[in-house]
């Protein structure tokens, strides 16, 4: 069982890797996160390890979450130091797209996330904030194909 992490930053990329795995019959794990990885998200990797032959890790600093007084450059970031606890934690595949992979110039589809359950939470601040975080983890799980997700 091969444990060693390898990073793509497209979704064909992506793809080409699962494509592979699924034809040796593998099962796949997808942790979707956006680095700054600390011991919570280590702990889903972990989790995702029991739970399938392969785990991908998604680092994407989603900028739909952000609004235009919220400083996207502020969030933190440490590619470096992310890819090393992967590789501890024995992921196998770290997917870290850019912005322009995660959203071309025409794309157009965004996931709507209404109701009175949102209105008591983080929309009455952020109201772009819940739909940023469901188009993003619609297009991951899209992408990724997963057998299983790993959220935390």
């Amino acid at each position: 069982m091969s444990k060693i992490l390898a990073q793509v930053d497209t979704v064909k990329a992506l793809r080409q890797r699962l494509a592979r795995w699924r034809r040796e019959k593998l099962k796949v794990a997808l942790v979707p996160t956006m680095g700054a990885l600390h011991e919570g998200h280590l702990t889903l990797v972990d989790h995702a390890n029991t739970l399938a032959d392969r785990t991908v890790v998604s680092i994407f600093i989603n900028p739909a979450q952000f609004a235009a007084g919220e400083d996207l450059t502020k969030y933190p970031r440490d590619l470096e130091g992310d890819l090393k606890k992967l590789s501890a934690r024995k992921a196998n595949l770290a997917f870290v797209p850019t912005g322009e992979e995660m959203y071309p110039k025409d794309f157009a589809t965004s996931v709507s996330v209404k109701g009175p359950a949102t209105v008591a939470l983080e929309d009455r601040y952020r109201p772009h904030f819940f739909t940023g975080v469901a188009t993003v983890v619609a297009k991951l799980l899209i992408q990724a194909q997963a057998d299983f997700a790993v959220f935390g």
